[in-house]
């Protein structure tokens, strides 16, 4: 963060109700220099066909360019390109792909709302926040359950949140904080933009586009007043008993320590978000039990799962089987999905060389285990270690029709170029259990 940048943060933190008039003058060229190398090297390019490296091949008269059109109110956001990412539920995920010039508008725009709105947000809230992780999230979430504080957990998302963001509330709950007009115009811009989804072009009325670097700001701006602030600040105090919001972006759950609040907060919430033109997701939104099984219980993984991030949460015996702890396992549909990936690499890349081929291979399981390899989920782990060798060996083997790879000189290969073991690479809690 700039100098510059750091005074902004530092005034917000001093003084919660101060408004900001001087913030788009943080948008300088060296700001602009910095986004742009937080683009990466393979993003997907925007409906000008303009890539990275092509934008960096003369990237001071670039930015300049840029910078004076800023300055001079004459940017303008071009189209964003949509493509539609397959959905593990089924249906697709539409994504907006902006060009190289508007990413680094979005991330500079995104850096100066970041210095200020980060000494806003509650800690309750956890996704696309700096120093924040979703691990972070799991461990604010694992803590109630596990000592007792969480009997009821409602678990939900909001349904098609970026897509559904009215655009004029967002602004007004902006203006609290921001009352410089250039900012609030270029904002403007990266939200008023239109679509093209292949030969047909779109203005919506609402929404941030999903796949912009913007658009993970200022969806928590509006769920921090939206929800965060409001159960923080309203609805906590009334209730009898105990109760934790953890926030991830749009996933969010909440543990209650009284089933009477839990229902309470379950009616009030779908009105709460339609107010802001939001809605729960129907078929995600159940309040389930999650109390601690008694010590006799016979069961093996406690009175009920679900599903956060990715994992799947359960109650399991403690080693000894003298209790029980709040357990994670990689969630049965990501995992499958993570294999099937996996097999999709290696069949599109069976005819690279033989090192780039595991290269290539070992990044994507080092990714996989970074994220779900956490303390319990070792079997997980060790079932996409497995899959990954064995679609190795089918694809190796397919390079050829002639050629036949037996197990023994596949086994040999691996020793010179050796996959990463599944291991636990995080502790989501402190003891070893």
């Amino acid at each position: 963060m700039s100098p510059g940048l750091l005074k902004v943060a530092e005034r917000a933190r001093r003084d919660p109700h101060a408004q900001f008039h001087s913030l788009a003058h943080w948008i300088d060229q060296d700001a602009l220099a910095w986004a742009f190398r937080t683009v990466r090297k393979d993003a997907a390019v925007g409906v000008d066909g303009i890539t990275k490296e092509r934008y960096g091949q003369d990237l001071e008269a670039h930015l300049q360019d840029l910078h004076d059109r800023l300055k001079t109110g004459r940017y303008r956001h071009q189209a964003i390109r949509r493509v539609h990412i397959p959905k593990a539920s089924g249906g697709t995920r539409p994504i907006g792909v902006s060009t190289i010039e508007d990413k680094i508008v979005q991330a500079a725009v995104g850096e100066v709302l970041g210095a200020l709105y980060e000494q806003d947000f509650l800690p309750c809230s956890y996704g696309f926040r700096p120093g924040r992780s979703a691990h972070d999230a799991l461990r604010a979430l694992r803590a109630p359950i596990q000592n007792g504080e969480a009997n009821w957990l409602l678990e939900t998302d909001v349904a098609s949140f970026f897509d559904s963001v009215v655009r004029a509330t967002l602004v007004e709950m902006l203006q609290e904080r921001v009352a410089d007009g250039a900012l609030l115009r270029l904002i403007g811009k990266c939200l008023h933009v239109g679509i093209l989804d292949g030969a047909e072009f779109s203005a919506p009325e609402v929404g941030t586009v999903q796949g912009s670097s913007l658009s993970p700001r200022l969806g928590n701006v509006d769920l921090h007043y939206v929800l965060d602030v409001w159960f923080e600040r309203e609805v906590r105090p009334r209730l009898r008993g105990r109760a934790t919001l953890v926030r991830y972006a749009d996933d969010l759950a909440i543990t209650f320590e009284r089933h009477d609040d839990a229902q309470r907060v379950m009616q009030v919430l779908p009105q709460r978000m339609a107010k802001f033109g939001l809605r729960l997701h129907p078929n995600k939104t159940r309040l389930l039990p999650i109390g601690r099984p008694s010590v006799s219980d016979p069961g093996g993984k406690g009175p009920a799962t679900f599903d956060f991030l990715g994992f799947t949460v359960f109650w399991r015996r403690a080693h000894g089987g003298t209790g029980w702890r709040v357990g994670m396992t990689t969630r049965k549909g990501r995992l499958q999905r993570a294999i099937e990936a996996l097999g999709d690499g290696c069949r599109r890349h069976r005819h690279d060389p033989v090192q780039e081929q595991q290269a290539g291979l070992a990044r994507r399981l080092d990714g996989h285990f970074n994220y779900v390899g956490v303390q319990g989920n070792f079997s997980a782990l060790a079932r996409l270690s497995h899959a990954a060798k064995r679609l190795g060996f089918k694809w190796l083997n397919r390079r050829s029709q002639r050629a036949r790879l037996t197990w023994e000189r596949f086994n040999a290969m691996m020793l010179k170029f050796p996959l990463p073991r599944a291991s636990i690479r995080v502790r989501l809690w402190g003891d070893s259990s």
